[in-house]
């Protein structure tokens, strides 16, 4: 039987060094944007990236043991595109359908 941290690992040569489920690219931010911001079922999630769901528990176990550094990183990405998206909306003169 694997811990949850052996379901979660870090390199800082894939995925930034975010923390991600063992011998994926997937990372926790990943299954926590899934499940607490879009309200995706953790079975679905599983199906969804093919994983097990002792994996999806572990990113979610994770998650609450790092609540705090998890979600300032997700607000950090959302700055980062907003802010990309706002430069990009002042150069780009083009009119785009939705």
């Amino acid at each position: 039987m694997q811990s949850s941290l052996q379901h979660i690992v870090t390199d800082k040569e894939i995925a930034f060094g975010r923390p991600r489920i063992a011998g994926t690219r997937i990372t926790v931010k990943d299954v926590v944007i899934k499940h607490l911001r879009n309200g995706m079922e953790l079975e679905l999630i599983a199906g969804d990236f093919d994983l097990s769901l002792a994996d999806v528990y572990a990113a979610m176990t994770y998650y609450y043991d790092h609540k705090t550094e998890i979600d300032q990183g997700i607000d950090d990405d959302a700055r980062f595109v907003a802010e990309f998206r706002k430069q990009y909306e002042a150069t780009d003169n083009r009119k785009y359908v939705a």
